[in-house]
């Protein structure tokens, strides 16, 4: 399986909302660049007239241009992987790769080796929901990981005291490497598998469900997160723009669910929800 890498020159004011409007594509991975970002998106998935409909809207407002080439299967992000730094989250969690150092500062020390997968914490939408997280009560809890990536929020919540935690995601190395991290951190309650929400037993029921993906999954999918949770669970869900934040309160509520906390940084936002007994 290729992927196709969409490589766009834009300014840094840009790559915010052009990775929302990339995700909304299908495109799954992004890396900043000093010129602008690299996309990914698996070849079959790629739709040219999307893009290049997309890229001319805000022709108009910056300057800005693309170039497109295709990547056999592999690890692109390998260059990458060895130069991010160490993020912190609240002074609680700190989360790095295997080659630094651990600080005993922090309560939970999160060691994530990416591969093609999205969440290492430096994204807004990523470092929003481990925030969320901590003010969670995981000891005990089941929880559920929609769209895992890395595992970084499955990896959190085994490490906030979670029973069980099951993860999916859709492409297989984000499988494969959330195994890996999982291991990574001594995180046996961390089960995975290649899938998607409908792949989830009907009979399953979870004390918390996370969902950093986007907004269109989102809207499709909450009543299915809502059905799958406990009552006096929670749902956290990201992914989305600020501006996205009433329609997903909207679905939110008219599943039965009610807002808690609501967070945002660089017009990204993540909404902590609770469902009403």
């Amino acid at each position: 399986m290729n992927y196709i890498e969409l490589q766009v020159q834009v300014s840094p004011d840009f790559t915010d909302i052009l990775m929302a409007e990339l995700a909304e594509l299908n495109f799954e991975s992004f890396v900043e660049t000093d010129e602008g970002l690299n996309a990914y998106i698996i070849e079959s998935e790629f739709n040219a007239v999307a893009v290049d409909d997309l890229i001319a809207k805000y022709g108009s407002q910056t300057a800005i241009a693309y170039q497109v080439s295709t990547l056999e299967k592999r690890n692109w992000n390998a260059e990458w992987e060895q130069s991010y730094q160490p993020i912190e989250v609240a002074d609680q969690v700190r989360v790095r790769a295997s080659f630094h150092e651990p600080d005993d500062r922090f309560q939970y020390d999160i060691v994530i080796n990416p591969k093609m997968s999205f969440g290492t914490g430096h994204h807004e939408t990523t470092a929003m929901m481990l925030e969320q997280q901590l003010r969670l009560d995981h000891q005990g809890k089941t929880v559920l990981d929609v769209g895992t990536g890395t595992g970084i929020l499955a990896i959190l919540a085994a490490k906030m005291g979670a029973r069980a935690v099951l993860a999916f995601d859709i492409e297989e190395w984000a499988v494969e490497n959330t195994r890996e991290n999982a291991d990574l951190n001594h995180c046996p309650q961390v089960t995975v598998f290649e899938g998607t929400i409908a792949d989830v037993r009907n009979a399953e029921r979870f004390d918390i469900v996370l969902a950093n993906i986007n907004r269109n999954v989102l809207l499709a999918e909450i009543p299915a997160y809502v059905s799958l949770l406990n009552d006096g669970g929670q749902l956290a869900v990201s992914g989305f723009y600020e501006m996205d934040a009433p329609d997903i309160e909207q679905k939110a509520t008219e599943a039965g669910l009610k807002s808690v906390q609501l967070l945002t940084k660089n017009q990204w936002a993540s909404i902590l929800f609770e469902k009403t007994q």
